[in-house]
């Protein structure tokens, strides 16, 4: 990878870290396409990560093929959802403060927080 080290993805409760390398080649490669930097908010969780133990089924982040990236603003929003989009990741996450993008492999959506 070329902008993020894997440790970067580490769990933030229990310092796990099980993330796809597709995942993570493609977030790299959206990182390039935009082109600037992302501050990844959160990345792998672990099944017992409190927000993943809430959740009746793990999600997409303690599948290793998640990502949570911090905006600064409503431009580099729009540049990362446009981007991601093009890239082909399947999930797409709005927030006022950071965009999710995921790798899911069922029927592409996006929402918003």
């Amino acid at each position: 990878m070329e902008y993020f080290m894997r440790k970067d993805f580490d769990c933030q409760e229990t310092g796990n870290n099980e993330m796809s390398d597709y995942f993570l080649e493609k977030l790299d490669d959206l990182r390039h396409e935009c082109g600037f930097p992302f501050i990844v908010t959160s990345g792998y969780r672990d099944p017992s990560h409190s927000v993943e133990a809430r959740k009746s089924k793990p999600g997409k982040h303690s599948k290793g093929i998640a990502a949570d990236i911090r905006i600064r603003n409503g431009a580099e929003g729009y540049k990362i959802v446009s981007e991601a989009i093009k890239a082909g990741f399947t999930g797409i996450g709005v927030a006022k403060t950071f965009i999710h993008v995921d790798t899911r492999d069922s029927t592409p959506v996006i929402w918003c927080y």
